[in-house]
């Protein structure tokens, strides 16, 4: 990763540090956990302690990915629950747009990763410290309090990057959502057009039969 670009830096944000941040709030209870992680960032800056680094790495590369399913485990469906559903995308177009559509990912879904992933490392830390000093949400210190505070910033930014993802993607490859409408519209003007035609009958065959009626009367 010395060559810093929008690819890497997505996948750094997204699973890397909220991994960092699972992993630091999982060595409060796993002491030999700590020990790693202290080693780790005392050598981080020693050209020469490879391993150091890359036992840091791959610990957070696996916590951000076992975080990350539980972000879509969790959160994706809450946001799905809440209105914030992802749009019914015309696939056909992504492989004439893929260039484009990676762009998209990069600078926005990786950023919604990264909120809620964060989102889910932040609360693992709030639950463990919690635990660990036997306080309720009424009785945060200022530190609790403040991981509280991050957590319903990144909430709102997740709601907003990933609203941000659909609406653009969305504009990107088209939707098939307004040939569905279209074909429900039709459906219901053919349901209509067929019940004025039954009523038009009716009214028609009711019409005949007074005339046959006050025929029959006159003569």
């Amino acid at each position: 990763m010395r060559d810093i670009t929008s690819q890497n830096f997505g996948l750094l944000i997204a699973y890397v540090i909220p991994g960092v941040l699972a992993l630091w709030g999982m060595s409060a209870l796993f002491p030999p956990l700590e020990i790693g992680l202290r080693g780790a960032m005392a050598t981080a800056g020693d050209p020469t302690s490879i391993g150091a680094f890359l036992y840091l790495l791959v610990g957070s590369v696996a916590s951000g990915l076992t975080v990350s399913t539980v972000r879509w485990l969790v959160i994706d469906r809450i946001h799905h629950w809440t209105g914030l559903r992802r749009p019914a995308w015309d696939d056909s177009k992504l492989q004439d747009r893929l260039a484009a559509f990676e762009a998209l990912v990069d600078n926005h879904y990786r950023y919604y990763q990264f909120y809620a992933n964060g989102l889910v490392a932040l609360t693992l830390i709030l639950i463990i410290r919690m635990l660990k000093s036997g306080y309720g949400l009424c009785e945060l210190d200022r530190i609790n309090g403040g991981i509280l505070f991050l957590i319903i910033v990144y909430w709102a930014g997740s709601r907003d990057t990933l609203r941000n993802y659909y609406t653009r993607a969305a504009f990107l490859l088209g939707t098939n959502e307004r040939t569905v409408c279209d074909d429900k519209r039709t459906l219901l003007r053919h349901k209509r057009s067929r019940r004025r035609e039954a009523r038009t009958e009716s009214t028609s065959r009711t019409e005949s039969a007074i005339n046959r009626k006050a025929d029959s009367a006159a003569d």
